[in-house]
């Protein structure tokens, strides 16, 4: 069963990534340089999106549970299967509310600021946040355990590439809509933020199948 709560956050991440690159790439008006990934969650098809952040969620915290089982007694044995828990719960609310129309997508919807969007912002926030802080507490579990230097520096960098771009992609959205900076490069800032934290998720996940 622990086998099993382990591969879930093999699958889940990738998964993600993949069904939002699919989706970016063949929506009308969507521009996988300047949209969010979560702005896929608005117009006709945004169902897909919305289910695409349920799955992720659900898995990763069925991960959480795992990882909580196999590193129980180590250093970061506790906090980081909490901070990945609450990661994954950030997904389910972000699927729960969708953000609003901003940045040109959906195609001639006026730009709104509502409660919905509002919400989701602030379970953006939450996620990218608690994965970076998941990647520095699983660097010091892995300091911890002897052998597994390559992995605290992976985590380190992990952490540190989330932070900086999550917040790189909002400060490039605000000028974006402000008209300072048109056409930024939001998208291309939250993907780097997304390619290096997710796929993380999913290598230790792997590494906690392999080494127990």
């Amino acid at each position: 069963m622990k086998r099993l709560l382990l591969y879930a956050g093999v699958v889940g991440p990738l998964l993600f990534i993949v069904v939002f690159f699919i989706e970016g790439f063949t929506r009308r008006g969507y521009s996988q340089t300047r949209n969010f990934v979560s702005q896929l969650a608005t117009g006709e098809t945004g169902w897909v999106q919305v289910v695409n952040f349920y799955v992720c969620g659900v898995l990763v915290l069925l991960f959480a549970v795992g990882l909580r089982q196999a590193i129980k007694g180590t250093r970061g044995g506790a906090a980081a299967p909490i901070l990945l828990g609450i990661f994954a719960i950030s997904l389910l609310v972000a699927g729960t509310f969708s953000t609003d129309p901003a940045l040109g997508y959906p195609p001639r919807v006026p730009e709104v600021q509502t409660p919905t969007g509002a919400v989701h912002g602030v379970a953006g926030l939450v996620a990218f946040t608690i994965l970076s802080a998941s990647a520095f507490v699983m660097a010091a579990h892995f300091a911890w355990v002897r052998g597994e230097g390559r992995w605290t520096v992976y985590s380190l960098i992990v952490g540190v590439v989330v932070l900086v771009f999550f917040f790189a992609s909002g400060f490039s959205s605000q000028a974006d809509m402000s008209g300072s900076w048109h056409n930024a490069p939001t998208g291309i800032f939250q993907r780097i933020a997304i390619l290096a934290g997710l796929p993380w998720i999913s290598a230790i996940a792997y590494h906690a199948v392999a080494t127990r």
